[in-house]
């Protein structure tokens, strides 16, 4: 099976990876690709989308770590759902920077205490998308329709009630997504690196010039091609890496042009290997209807909202998230103040910038 590593997170990735020290008096976990997973699906009959359209059979993959420990009735009480970004699977939760600071005995998603749930969302990883046959007469989902899917998976799964929903990306704009459609079914939500707002300015300009690169390259044929439209995927995926850069870390590790497009060459083959055109239109094409700003207040339960200052995406000086913070009663707005070492948009899946933070959270 082919792992797809989140688009907006590549640069965030150093190249080589190192791994901070593990939490004093804890035993040092293992590394990421020792880590006890299991992997399952769910089929969910005759799903019907927003748009109206249906799906005779919807698949959804996932993977877990942990065991489920179960209530009086049989439902599993000790659930925590990660969501990952867009262009991701559940399985990038598994690279050092996040699993080997989470996971681990004494740690804030200890998986000999919490039942932790990965999945692949609809269109990304193993799950239903319009490269299995489809193409673009795929159904056209949006976020709704992902939220939907996963309680649904749950369902099936046996969860109708988490202790934590952590989302990173396009998964912390689902964290509010839930916190609004299914109030209190998450105990606790950790949106991290993203705003409550409809996709609009900047953030919706980027993603319809990706798309409109690779609607407008000949090969693409209206979404039939034999071979991938590579014209417009190299400049969506150059989109995409300026998207998820922090420019102060560019700057220190590449001070001069040589270095800069010696750089580009290699994260460019890195970013562009396996993707597929269709599913890359569907996967930001998919944010177009979210807005969760009207209804905040039905949020009650602790929020844990982390942004980092170096995101392109969403950028601190919008004056967004402070007053959409004050909105949800129990909520908590963190910005973390940018550096060589931050990882811009990607910040969000480096557990160590606020790995004490979620620790707080999860004592509640």
């Amino acid at each position: 099976m082919r792992q797809i590593f989140p688009l907006l997170a590549l640069l965030a990735a150093p190249a080589t990876a190192q791994t901070t020290p593990p939490i004093a008096a804890t035993p040092a976990p293992a590394p990421a690709s020792r880590w006890p997973i299991k992997e399952a699906d769910v089929t969910l009959p005759d799903f019907r989308f927003q748009s109206g359209e249906t799906l005779k059979n919807l698949h959804l993959h996932y993977t877990t770590l942990g065991t489920p420990r179960r209530d009086a009735r049989g439902k599993i009480d000790n659930a925590v759902m990660v969501l990952h970004g867009t262009g991701g699977t559940g399985k990038q939760f598994l690279s050092p920077q996040f699993a080997d600071e989470l996971y681990g005995p004494g740690q804030p998603l200890d998986i000999t205490r919490y039942f932790v749930i990965l999945p692949d969302n609809i269109g990304h990883g193993a799950s239903s998308k319009p490269s299995d046959g489809l193409r673009m007469r795929f159904p056209k989902y949006d976020y709704a329709d992902m939220v939907a899917a996963q309680k649904a998976m749950l369902k099936k799964i046996g969860v109708d009630r988490l202790e934590l929903i952590l989302g990173t990306s396009m998964g912390c704009m689902h964290a509010f997504v839930w916190g609004e459609s299914y109030p209190g079914v998450a105990k606790r939500l950790a949106p991290f690196a993203c705003l409550p707002v409809e996709i609009a300015g900047q953030n919706r300009l980027w993603r319809k010039l990706s798309i409109d690169a690779i609607e407008a390259d000949p090969a693409w044929n209206g979404g039939n091609y034999t071979t991938q439209p590579t014209a417009g995927l190299r400049t969506a995926t150059s989109l995409l890496l300026i998207a998820g850069a922090n420019p102060r870390a560019l700057q220190q590790q590449y001070p001069t042009r040589a270095a800069a497009e010696g750089f580009l060459t290699t994260a460019y083959a890195r970013a562009a290997a396996g993707r597929d055109a269709n599913d890359l239109i569907y996967q930001l094409d998919a944010s177009r209807t979210y807005d969760p700003s009207k209804a905040l207040e039905k949020i009650k339960v602790p929020v844990l909202w982390i942004n980092s200052s170096d995101d392109f995406i969403n950028p601190s000086g919008y004056g967004i998230a402070e007053p959409a913070a004050k909105r949800m009663p129990n909520a908590r707005f963190i910005l973390i103040p940018a550096t060589p070492e931050t990882k811009g948009h990607g910040t969000h899946t480096w557990a160590k910038f606020w790995k004490a933070d979620l620790a707080r959270l999860m004592a509640r």
